[in-house]
């Protein structure tokens, strides 16, 4: 008889006959058999004789440890891309609650001798809508890159891209009048872009979404066409910082 089935039948000790498995005392002649009747599963089996499955724990990722993967770092939140985003929305809190003045924060025309602007205009906006636009772009494309390259390259970025745009906006156009972070939000793009663009270039398959990231720096070059704050000259800045920074990243990481 096979184990996985229930007992037709147990030997009673006292006289030798054959009872049921489920009773407490022979029939025959009376002999205690068990203390209490069996409990009996939904197939019929007394459940202390069915045989119990331990359940083996699901597999799971530990966090990423440092150089477990080439060219990812260990697992950590994006301090630094966290700061940038938090510091737009209380700037955009304070602006539009008239707290501060936008205008202490804008770049418009020669800095004369307010160069310090150039450093508070990425952060700042004039609308919501330019607002969503380039901080989502900069939350997805600053925690790629920090997460491949660490804070002090999204730092970097982002002066390079948001700082440096308006610079070159300030020096080339006299009547410039730019805030925002479209700069920023395009060097990190094009940064985070440029290992999987070599890859391509090279015939290799990637596993980085470029089509999905064209799409977010299209939207983001046309943003000077529907927003005026939103500098063409900074948007093209940011492109060029993040080629030039992303170029070196790329390759010190596909070293690691």
């Amino acid at each position: 008889m096979s184990s996985g089935a229930p007992d037709l039948f147990v030997i009673c000790k006292a006289c030798g006959s054959e009872v049921s498995p489920y009773i407490t005392e022979c029939p025959y002649c009376g002999s205690r058999l068990r203390k209490r009747a069996p409990k009996l599963d939904r197939s019929g089996r007394p459940k202390e004789a069915a045989t119990r499955r331990r359940r083996r724990p699901a597999p799971s990722l530990g966090p990423l440890r440092r150089g477990e993967i080439p060219g990812i770092r260990a697992d950590a939140r994006p301090y630094a891309t966290i700061a940038a985003v938090l510091a737009s929305l209380v700037l955009l809190v304070l602006t539009q609650g008239n707290v501060v003045g936008l205008g202490q924060l804008t770049v418009v025309g020669p800095l004369d001798h307010n160069e310090w602007r150039i450093f508070t205009a990425p952060f700042a906006y004039d609308n919501s809508g330019y607002a969503f636009v380039a901080l989502l772009a900069i939350a997805i494309f600053g925690w790629l890159v920090e997460r491949r390259h660490g804070p002090l390259a999204v730092v970097a970025l982002i002066l390079a891209g948001g700082a440096g745009g308006f610079a070159v906006a300030a020096s080339l156009d006299a009547f410039a009048i730019a805030l925002g972070g479209n700069g920023a939000a395009l060097a990190l793009l094009v940064a985070w872009a440029m290992p999987d663009l070599r890859e391509t270039r090279r015939g290799r398959e990637v596993d980085g979404d470029l089509l999905g990231a064209a799409a977010f720096a299209i939207v983001l070059l046309l943003l000077p066409v529907a927003v005026e704050t939103a500098d063409a000259l900074a948007g093209a800045t940011g492109v060029v910082a993040g080629a030039l920074l992303g170029y070196p990243l790329a390759r010190l990481g596909a070293r690691r």
